[in-house]
């Protein structure tokens, strides 16, 4: 199918479309190449789906549009970079209004911060925030609305929160009998499936579908699979169009072009993620606060481990745990491209913790619980089991969720 529309398409790839190689002089932040991560497959450049226009404008044309996207929403057409709204706007589609996730639609608000709408500055088009109080569009909120694009860049977490908003939108285009076109782009962490798969009583807005931490799927994909499964509500379904990617494959090495969320920095970062947010959970700081989020840990009470920084106030975290506090832990920018969830570090500190308790809350529950989708991994930390014995206990869920995976795939 997409093989094949693949071939058909190398004409197009012919246009000076680089972003996910070359970095143009856009504003938006600029991810650096870590020196851990490795190239893309040495095969022509990634063409992602808002690059892929060919395959959509045309059924924009005539249409009212509402477009879900913040910054990562960005396309390279002939050597110009721009946002996917402005793409539509140059090419004379009709968008009426933005949505946007959390992190607001140009990307710099702090984790978690309420997201207000609005009017975008630059576009003067009106945007509804889909966090917070309003997580799911409301019918009069897409009322004047015939087509909506959803255009943002996933990083392969299940706790990451876009794939959420992603199922909510699904939801209320279905229920209200409007059209949703989802613009493929890479999973920087598509290369591996792993973790526990989530369990229905910690089901929450950073963890809504029984999959694992990790499910190498792109937002395409993962966006096929909550419509097929009937995981809307009621078991709605969709009138669901995916525009493909070109030249990409689940082994395809990509380093985004900016910044998918403030705290994500670099494709270290991202690629560590999935490990060090687990972090979150726990009495400690998981980079927050620091230049290099995600890629180091430490608190007060880890005195006996060998690093050592102290949190700030920094945008995007402007309150981050331990601030202006020495933190001691473990600096982890410089180790190896990860293949897996590594559970070692959260292990470790677990050991070298000194006061109690190492578990957080999240209003009346265990934060750690909601982020890993069941309590048992808390529990074998607690009864002292390695990684290797705790991963043996994934194993039987993960072969049963890759087979409702491979049902949904787009790419090798």
């Amino acid at each position: 199918m997409i093989q094949n529309e693949m071939k058909n398409f190398v004409k197009y790839t012919s246009i000076g479309l680089l972003s996910s190689v070359i970095f143009f002089g856009f504003s938006t932040p600029i991810l650096a190449q870590n020196n851990t991560s490795k190239t893309i497959e040495n095969h022509s450049t990634i063409l992602v789906g808002a690059e892929n226009t060919a395959n959509y404008l045309s059924k924009l044309k005539g249409k009212k549009v509402g477009l879900i996207s913040n910054q990562t929403g960005i396309a390279t057409i002939n050597g110009t970079t721009m946002h996917t709204v402005d793409l539509l706007l140059k090419n004379n589609i009709n968008v009426v209004k933005l949505y946007s996730p959390e992190h607001g639609f140009r990307g710099d608000a702090d984790a978690g911060a309420k997201i207000k709408s609005g009017i975008d500055a630059k576009t003067n088009l009106p945007i509804i925030s889909l966090y917070g109080d309003n997580k799911k569009p409301k019918a009069n909120q897409i009322a004047d609305v015939d087509i909506l694009v959803f255009d943002m860049q996933d990083v392969g977490a299940r706790f990451y929160t876009y794939i959420s908003t992603l199922h909510y939108v699904l939801e209320a285009a279905a229920e209200n009998s409007k059209k949703v076109i989802v613009l493929d782009r890479p999973n920087p962490n598509g290369h591996y499936v792993d973790g526990p798969v989530m369990k229905n009583e910690y089901k929450s807005f950073v963890g809504m579908h029984n999959v694992p931490i990790v499910y190498g799927m792109t937002i395409g994909e993962y966006a096929q699979m909550i419509n097929g499964e009937g995981w809307l509500a009621n078991g709605v379904k969709a009138d669901l169009e995916i525009i493909p990617l070109i030249n990409y494959t689940h082994q395809s090495k990509y380093n985004l072009p900016v910044k998918p969320s403030p705290n994500l920095p670099n494709a270290h970062a991202i690629n560590l993620y999935p490990s060090t947010c687990l972090f979150e959970g726990t009495n400690v700081n998981e980079g927050r606060g620091t230049d290099i989020q995600f890629q180091v840990y430490g608190s007060p009470f880890l005195k006996n481990m060998p690093f050592q920084y102290t949190p700030t106030s920094k945008p995007g975290a402007t309150s981050p745990k331990f601030k202006d506090q020495v933190c001691y832990g473990e600096d982890l920018s410089d180790v190896p491209y990860q293949y897996a969830i590594n559970l070692k570090w959260l292990i470790n500190a677990y050991k070298n913790n000194t006061k109690q308790p190492f578990w957080t809350m999240n209003g009346k529950k265990l934060w750690i619980d909601q982020l890993s989708g069941t309590d048992e991994l808390r529990k074998q930390i607690e009864a002292g089991l390695s990684e290797a014995e705790i991963k043996a206990t994934w194993q039987k869920d993960l072969e049963a969720f890759k087979k409702i995976r491979e049902k949904y795939l787009i790419y090798n």
